[in-house]
């Protein structure tokens, strides 16, 4: 088998946004290491399926052991799962914070710590944010999230400085709301309504300003919002 040059890790990816960078990073001629909970083999030689719940210690370690084995390296990494609970703050229970803070901190910091530590010189990292960290909203209290994904938009910063003597690249991606398995086809016009521009994003949407990162060779520590202009008002 012949091995791309360039190799991309993928968390999240069974379905929606992630299945679709999956697509995406295999168009631009990438190997891809595919992670989500549950997730069957691959037809495809240059994709491996790695199941596992990146909220649980020691998985982030295994997956990225598994993409040099597999490989022989790593140059981009795409924090994509995440979990979003939207709750009244005083209603969040402690499973909620474990469960969310699990994934979206915990899987964060295990599958890139690991991943830089593989990358050596040059590569990306890609984290998925929203924009109701910038953006808050009445209709959708969802503190846990911005707790979470705000420190990613922050750590997207440190981290951007910190490696840039190293060539690697740090960027975060933040959403509006995403035509995904998530949300019900029915609610999409209610939806769409939270967007200055009047409607959801889509998968496609997302990809491309994902892959848009991975092409700009110019651009780290930046939070590109991809959402309808919430994040410049309402």
């Amino acid at each position: 088998m012949d091995i791309p040059t360039r190799v991309a890790v993928i968390t999240g990816a069974s379905q929606g946004i992630g299945a679709g960078l999956v697509q995406g990073y295999r168009k631009l001629g990438y190997a891809v290491v595919a992670n989500s909970r549950t997730i069957g083999a691959s037809d495809d030689p240059l994709v491996l399926n790695v199941a596992g719940d990146i909220g649980i210690p020691g998985v982030g370690q295994r997956i990225v052991d598994a993409a040099v084995q597999r490989f022989g390296r790593i140059d981009t990494v795409v924090n994509n799962a995440g979990i979003f609970i939207p709750k009244p703050f005083t209603e969040y229970t402690d499973a909620d914070y474990d469960a969310i803070t699990g994934v979206n901190l915990r899987g964060f910091l295990e599958v890139t710590r690991a991943a830089l530590a593989a990358m050596g010189t040059g590569g990306h990292v890609v984290n998925i944010s929203t924009s109701l960290v910038d953006h808050a909203n009445s209709q959708v209290p969802s503190a846990l999230a911005s707790l979470t994904k705000g420190g990613l938009n922050a750590v997207t910063k440190s981290l951007a400085i910190e490696y840039a003597s190293r060539g690697i690249r740090v960027n975060t991606v933040a959403l509006g709301i995403v035509s995904t398995p998530m949300h019900d086809p029915s609610t999409h016009n209610g939806l769409a309504a939270l967007h200055p521009l009047g409607r959801i994003g889509e998968i496609d949407d997302v990809v491309g300003a994902v892959l848009y990162l991975e092409r700009a060779k110019f651009v780290t520590g930046e939070i590109l919002h991809v959402d309808g202009g919430q994040s410049a008002g309402h």
